[in-house]
């Protein structure tokens, strides 16, 4: 029996309920009651289990599942994984070393226990990069197993999208179970929210990406699941868990996984089984699992003297706390982040529809209108649900993470990217699994059918926009996504305009609204055309980003998006994309540094956002008496030292940390460096004296000019320190 007719007879059930059988499981009626009674019930749940054998694996008051249809539901949820792991694995090596910053310190991590605890740019532990080490963690020890390459790097990031993939499903399959009073539909809730999780673009681009961003998604994914666990199974030890998975997401980005806390918050408040005081005391538990969580890595950095280990990168003091509260923390709100490349305009205007300009559109905004429509819609008609109710609670678990990280990353002032975009993901990909199913079920209700086709029409006009943006990509596509949204939309009305013509006629059905397998072809049908209408768009965009190179430190999915305003002023103005597919910073095309004259690509900025490609004759000067040196070179920034770290494999010093703004070292430390002989080489490049942060790095760098004489090999400017 195919999906729409299963979805057809649902509905059919729910319009005209029968009395059920010996031992069958009553029919929902219009809400999802498994009362069988006709009245509309006051609550989502749906009906009870009965006793006809196990119950369904993972699903909470849900009758039993034959074999047979159990082992479709996995075979289904594995051709999702294995499509998911197909699409973030394929051709993954085209994009080298993908961001060359972390690879860097991956490739660091593999050699030194110190750089792989601390998360040091380079081996000799000069100075770390400018986020906590959980991510580069699991990197180091992918590259110390199998050997420093692309896929060594980039393969363990690919996983964690699976696995995110698989979790949504989870924890979608389990709020609707009880709603839905039908495994398969519930089965069918968890696909679509894994479908639009898998093919998010932005998804795709970050989990083919070596950023801390993928480990930090599958950990706040986990952690939702976790309390949604809490919540339905009465628990504490998930609550816990979710403390725990959030502590170490601290300790992948540090303040950005505080986004999600309110929305789990908020629910385990109003839905955990307990009373509100053993509500409130759980919650105050799981921060302190939160805090345990990261709280023992802050303190070891803390506690460890300076002289012991890198500097901090990313902050003015070489501290931890401060990085967490300065350059990374409220001063990406702001825009205050000393040390910074500058904040402010440079990173675009903040407004409430940021989010849908040029920039980010395409990266996250195909079904953001359409899951806040249903997520609405599920908020209403469960409005009288028992305050436990599993929907409820997802729904505010999923919408608040939308919310609040939409909201956050609107109106920041300070810096931002287009792949940060991955971080709304798994909310909008939850509250779409859940909605459509539950809203399509009960589509005889005209609020329901209002709402989903109101939402399936969204998807279509949103993508009808978006894809207008790049004319030349596929330009037949949004003239089918909108005609595919459009009838859609008319096809998700029928079951309640049919309903209400019946009733206008004294209980004979319209002839114009038809019922049996008409309107189970209807289903089918109207089905079909609205996962064309939600999926097309962002389907043919990562496909174009799985097919396309990502390097450097800004990327963003999908094909080039020029300045065009796109949507209307007030939906965010013109504000062009700050990076293309290869990772070119501010619209500019790669090439050498401004200082030194090296053949490779140097990124935007001289190499400070991306890394250089030394030649063979530079890498052999390098690797010469190597084992002689602590460094065998030294260059301002984090990217010009991640290109030659990785071509030799050799420790390289990053001179000012990432954007070459930290006061590491001081011109006195590094000359006391260099009087000891343990800095082979200085290779010329840019500085950013008088952006922001100290000057150290532009101090050093006339030092060395002034000091010793400039030669060039294989086209690039070094400097010989020690011979």
């Amino acid at each position: 029996m195919s999906a729409s007719t299963d979805l057809t007879s649902t509905a059919s059930a729910v319009a005209s309920p029968a009395r059920p059988g010996p031992g069958a499981v009553p029919a929902p009626d219009a809400a999802g009651s498994g009362s069988g009674s006709g009245q509309r019930p006051s609550h989502w749940r749906g009906a009870r289990r009965q006793n006809r054998g196990p119950q369904a694996p993972g699903l909470p008051h849900q009758a039993a599942v034959p074999r047979r249809q159990a082992l479709a539901h996995r075979a289904e949820l594995a051709v999702l994984l294995a499509g998911t792991a197909l699409l973030y694995l394929w051709n993954l090596g085209v994009s080298g070393w993908a961001n060359a910053f972390y690879s860097a310190a991956a490739q660091a991590g593999s050699q030194d226990w110190t750089a792989w605890f601390f998360g040091s740019s380079d081996a000799a532990n000069a100075i770390t990069v400018d986020k906590p080490p959980a991510s580069l963690w699991i990197m180091g020890l992918s590259v110390r197993i199998f050997g420093l390459s692309s896929w060594s790097v980039l393969v363990p990031e690919a996983l964690m999208g699976v696995a995110t993939v698989w979790l949504v499903y989870l924890a979608v399959r389990r709020a609707a179970a009880p709603a839905t009073a039908d495994a398969r539909l519930a089965h069918r809730a968890g696909l679509i929210a894994g479908a639009v999780m898998a093919l998010t673009p932005v998804a795709v681009l970050m989990f083919r990406f070596n950023n801390p961003d993928a480990l930090l998604v599958l950990l706040m994914t986990a952690a939702a699941y976790a309390v949604l666990r809490a919540i339905q199974d009465g628990r504490v030890r998930w609550l816990l868990l979710a403390g725990a998975l959030l502590g170490f997401g601290f300790l992948t980005k540090q303040l950005q996984v505080l986004l999600v806390v309110p929305g789990f918050a908020a629910a385990y408040l109003l839905a955990g089984p307990a009373g509100v005081g053993r509500r409130v005391l759980h919650l105050l538990a799981t921060g302190a699992a939160m805090v345990a969580a990261a709280g023992w890595w802050l303190a070891a950095v803390e506690l460890t003297p300076a002289a012991d280990r890198p500097y901090i990168g990313g902050s003015q003091g070489n501290s931890i706390l401060e990085l967490t509260l300065g350059y990374n923390g409220l001063g990406r709100l702001s825009g205050d982040e000393t040390g910074s490349v500058g904040g402010g305009n440079g990173w675009g205007t903040p407004g409430l529809f940021r989010l849908f300009n040029s920039e980010f559109g395409g990266q996250i905004a195909w079904l953001l209108p359409s899951v806040l429509l249903l997520a609405a819609g599920l908020l209403w008609l469960g409005r009288r649900a028992p305050r436990t109710d599993a929907v409820r609670a997802s729904v505010v678990v999923w919408g608040g993470w939308v919310l609040v990280t939409g909201l956050t990353f609107s109106l920041m002032a300070g810096i931002i990217h287009p792949y940060y975009m991955v971080a709304l993901a798994p909310g909008v990909a939850g509250l779409a699994g859940l909605g459509s199913v539950l809203l399509w079920q009960r589509r005889d209700q005209p609020v329901a059918a209002g709402t989903l086709a109101a939402a399936v029409a969204a998807a279509g006009f949103m993508a009808f926009e978006l894809l207008g943006r790049t004319p030349a990509f596929v330009p037949w596509l949004r003239w089918l996504v909108l005609i595919a949204a459009l009838a859609a939309a008319v096809g998700v009305m029928v079951p309640a305009v049919r309903d209400f013509a019946g009733a206008s006629a004294g209980g004979t059905i319209s002839p114009l609204f038809p019922a049996g397998p008409t309107a189970g072809q209807l289903a089918r049908t109207t089905a079909g055309l609205a996962v064309v209408a939600a999926l097309a768009g962002p389907l043919a965009y990562s496909l174009s980003t799985a097919s396309t190179a990502h390097s450097g430190s800004i990327v963003s999915a999908g094909p080039a998006v020029g300045g065009r305003a796109g949507l209307p002023a007030m939906f965010g103005g013109t504000g062009g994309a700050m990076g293309n597919a290869q990772g070119t910073p501010f619209g500019r095309t790669n090439g050498t540094g401004t200082t030194g004259t090296g053949r490779g690509q140097g990124g935007g900025m001289g190499g400070l956002l991306g890394a250089t490609t030394p030649s063979s004759d530079l890498v052999n000067a390098l690797e010469t008496d190597a084992g002689r040196y602590t460094w065998a070179a030294a260059v301002v920034g984090s990217n010009n030292a991640a290109g030659y770290q990785l071509a030799t494999q050799l420790p390289v010093m990053a001179v000012g940390g990432f954007n070459g703004t930290d006061p590491a070292p001081t011109l006195e430390q590094f000359q006391q460096y260099v009087a000891d002989g343990r800095i082979h080489y200085f290779i010329a490049g840019r500085t950013m004296q008088g952006e922001s942060g100290s000057d150290d790095a532009a101090r050093i760098a006339e030092w060395v000019a002034s000091t010793y004489p400039a030669q060039s090999i294989g086209g690039t400017t070094v400097y010989l320190l020690a011979k």
